[in-house]
């Protein structure tokens, strides 16, 4: 029932494909490998020597050469033989009159060089030219061989015919000096490196895994790769670089597999030849279930013969081929082939590597169970579409390649009228040869053919993927293509056409990554000793932002900005001050009037009582100037609160310490006048001459100046000013007054301390002293209040900042100035208001001070 219902969604999401392609540009194709891979002992090269003969050549000519069983893998490049052979014998301005022949040969090196010569005798005896002017002579056999360089390169070696190779180019048969007569149609793969690159960067897969032939192209493109990588910050997982030599590769094979199966890079590119070490190793690990992203060249254009299936459409083969035109007429010419000339029943494996277009009838659903007699007979009865692989494209060049040579070499001995004296066949084919290196043409379906820059092409490739399902049944579909002579953002393209390919935006896109992306916000710190895509993501500082992802360095927001709580954006501060509007300074500005009312309440009832003994036995003068500064120091806090400017910065601290001094004055004044009334009772007029100078009240006015004159020093030397504080309230530019010099508003402070300390002293020293009206002990007590706000204030005023930090200040003045009236005067308000009763002096014999 599972194998059921598992072979029932396979069945809806392939017909969900044939939808999706026929929506698309037509290159969609289903595939078909046989289960049975009955090729294991056929012959895997292809080697086909091409000549002219003045005669058609006759109907079972073909038939008589193909005598033995063609490999599936070969059965393509007969077909693409047939065709171009076809297609330029019926050409009447390319070799008028002469009739191309070819003759393939299969098999390895050795069997090959053993029937060489067979072959080419079997060519050359068709090949007297047309006409007068050539001779049996002067012939030269062209070869065309491939697609296995090393296998061409062995034939090159034993052999001076003029060699085309068909395979993907290969620097081992440029060397001109060593192989003057080989050639290669295939263009040089000299952007395939930037072309992965850029589709990888598309993706964003930073963490690849690499895997190529041990030999000097794997080296080359594994040298071209990683520079190309490091300039889009792609890193290599690892390098796996397989031998040739399969016993040594066999000891080391266990060290490869691991390398895959634990790796955490889940794209892992391919690079080397086929019928090698590197395809034994991808088999290997396909049979170990490595499910990777394969990214490779057309060569490796495979389908396995897995039975088990998934869903997840990104894993599969993704191959990078060269651009070409489709030849629409090869799809005729296979259903209308003339089979007694071109013998076509000759293998039962033909459906081994074809490719089938997506419009597939209905019909042809069972594709398990084909039976057919003629290899043809079944695709004629489908809409059947071939999709030439790259080798297969190379041949067909070549053979116009070979064509055009003929045809310049025949012109040119028409020319000279060289007729006389034949040419030996080593001449024949050095001219041939020169001749091929320098053809130029434009081939059917329209690409120019330039044999002489091959190297320098700015190739186009078309980006495939390739699906494998069960039973060997395979989907391949074009996803972009790569273009490396546009401009720089427009090299690659990713069709849009499948919403699955577009870089980074599905779900279904896997990430081959070895760290998780830093989101903005947060910026990368490198781990050590690892490579640079491998890093541990932290947040921004305080007060920093990164908008992007991976940001390695994070942005500081200006001060008149702050960051968000995503730390990805500056927003604009708010102006911020302590402000009445506020709750905490309408209050304290509420305190600071209705203190000041107090006081003026108090000065208004001891003037109205100013006759009274409690008011007159404690000198009202300067009782009259300490409540007056205390109305003053309550008023100048109000200079804190509201939007600071250049005067209000200036007058809050100078304000606030010259009436604190004449405040403390005031009451080391009346501490000392206490102290002095005392002493009048011993006898000698000294100590009553200062009492009735007003000596004490000349410490009000002598402490005001030396206070007036530390203000003066701090306002010249270091001022006040406007200062902005962005630290303290987040989202908030504080406004406040910046003190200007920290030792001078300490020393002004200190200054206060010590008439303070001074005072209470003095008082603490006179508590004790016998008199009814006695205020030594409110005067210690004021003091002491004065002295415990103002140290505590110390402390708490520099552990704060901001708007706190006024706050601090401001309640420090209000408590200070309320602690001096509280602890003075409420109680002689007490008496006078309270207990007139005891504001008498019959009942006590105190002195009384005016």
């Amino acid at each position: 029932m599972k194998k059921l219902c598992a072979f029932t969604i396979s069945l809806l999401f392939l017909k969900f494909s044939l939808i999706l392609c026929c929506w698309s540009e037509p290159s969609c194709f289903w595939r078909i490998k046989n289960s049975d891979d009955n090729d294991g002992d056929l012959q895997r090269e292809c080697h086909f020597y091409l000549g002219a003969a003045d005669t058609p050549v006759e109907d079972n000519f073909y038939s008589s050469l193909l005598k033995f069983r063609i490999a599936a893998s070969e059965y393509e490049f007969l077909l693409v033989m047939f065709f171009a052979i076809d297609e330029i014998n019926r050409n009447p301005y390319l070799l008028p009159n002469i009739t191309l022949m070819f003759s393939f040969i299969g098999g390895n090196c050795q069997d090959l060089l053993r029937v060489m010569d067979q072959a080419y005798t079997q060519i050359n005896g068709h090949m007297n030219f047309v006409n007068y002017f050539c001779y049996l002579d002067d012939s030269c056999a062209i070869g065309l061989t491939g697609p296995s360089w090393k296998t061409s390169l062995k034939l090159a070696m034993h052999s001076s015919m003029p060699l085309v190779f068909f395979g993907p180019f290969n620097p081992n048969l440029r060397d001109h000096d060593r192989l003057p007569h080989v050639h290669q149609v295939a263009p040089k793969d000299t952007h395939l490196s930037h072309g992965m690159v850029s589709l990888m960067f598309h993706f964003r897969w930073t963490w690849i895994g690499m895997v190529i032939s041990d030999d000097d192209q794997g080296i080359q493109f594994l040298s071209d790769l990683r520079e190309e990588s490091q300039r889009h910050g792609i890193c290599l997982a690892f390098v796996n670089m397989i031998p040739e030599n399969m016993q040594i590769y066999m000891t080391r094979a266990t060290i490869y597999d691991q390398q895959i199966m634990t790796s955490s890079a889940k794209v892992v590119i391919i690079y080397g030849e086929m019928n090698s070490t590197l395809e034994v190793s991808f088999r290997r690990w396909e049979e170990l279930g490595a499910r990777r992203i394969w990214i490779t060249t057309s060569q490796w254009d495979v389908i396995t013969n897995k039975k088990d299936f998934t869903l997840n459409l990104f894993h599969g083969t993704i191959t990078f081929a060269h651009h070409r035109v489709e030849i629409p007429k090869l799809n005729k010419f296979m259903q209308t082939m003339n089979t007694a000339k071109y013998p076509v029943d000759i293998s039962h494996t033909i459906l081994e590597w074809n490719y089938f277009n997506c419009s597939i009838s209905k019909n042809s659903i069972r594709m398990h169970h084909i039976t057919f007699n003629n290899t043809l007979e079944w695709t004629s009865l489908h809409n059947y579409d071939m999709a030439m692989s790259d080798e297969g494209y190379s041949l067909y060049n070549a053979v116009y390649a070979v064509a055009h040579t003929y045809h310049e070499y025949i012109f040119q001995q028409v020319e000279s009228q060289k007729k006389a004296k034949p040419k030996r066949y080593f001449t024949a084919c050095q001219q041939v040869s020169s001749l091929m290196k320098t053809r130029v043409f434009m081939n059917p379906v329209g690409e120019l053919v330039n044999m002489k820059h091959r190297e320098n092409q700015c190739t186009e490739y078309d980006i495939f993927i390739i699906w494998n399902f069960p039973q060997g049944l395979g989907l391949k579909v074009k996803i972009g293509s790569y273009l490396p002579c546009f401009p720089q953002r427009q090299k690659l393209h990713i069709s849009d056409d499948l919403e699955w390919a577009k870089g980074g935006t599905s779900p279904q896109v896997p990430s081959s990554v070895c760290s998780v992306a830093c989101t903005a916000g947060f910026r990368k710190i490198y781990q050590k000793e690892t490579a640079d895509c491998c890093f541990d993501c932290v947040q921004c500082p305080e007060n920093e932002i990164s908008n992007e992802t991976d940001m390695e360095q994070c942005v500081r927001c200006p001060d008149d900005k702050y960051a968000n709580i995503e730390q990805t954006h500056c927003l604009s501060r708010a102006v911020s001050f302590l402000a009445y509007e506020d709750p905490l300074g309408m209050a304290l500005g509420c305190m600071a009037l209705s203190f000041s009312a107090i006081t003026i309440l108090v000065l208004v009832t001891f003037v109205k009582h100013n006759d009274t003994p409690i008011v007159k036995a404690n000198n009202r003068i300067l009782s009259y100037i300490l409540l007056i500064s205390l109305v003053f120091c309550f008023l100048c806090s109000l200079l804190f609160i509201g939007p600071p400017d250049q005067v209000t910065c200036i007058l809050q601290q100078t304000t606030f310490g010259v009436f604190f001094t004449v405040s403390v004055s005031t009451v080391l004044a009346k501490t000392i006048t206490v102290v002095m009334a005392f002493k009048l009772t011993t006898p000698g007029r000294r100590m009553r001459g200062m009492m009735m100078t007003g000596a004490p009240k000349l410490v009000i006015p002598i402490c005001t100046l030396i206070q007036l004159v530390l203000c003066g020093i701090w306002l010249v030397t270091s001022p006040p000013f406007i200062d902005r504080d962005i630290q303290s309230e987040h989202g908030k530019i504080v406004i406040l007054c910046n003190k200007g010099s920290v030792i001078a508003f300490h020393v002004v402070l200190g200054y206060l301390g010590s008439l303070a300390l001074g005072s209470f002293t003095l008082a603490f020293l006179a508590r004790n002293l016998p008199d009814t009206f006695n205020e030594a002990k409110f005067l210690t007590f004021s003091m002491l209040v004065f002295c415990s706000v103002w140290i505590t204030f110390l402390p708490v005023y520099h552990s704060t900042r901001g708007r706190v930090m006024v706050v601090v200040e401001v309640f420090s003045i209000l408590a200070s100035s309320a602690g001096l009236l509280m602890c003075i005067f409420v109680p002689k308000c007490y008496v006078i208001l309270i207990r007139p009763d005891s504001n008498i002096i019959k009942k006590h014999k105190g002195k009384v001070l005016n």
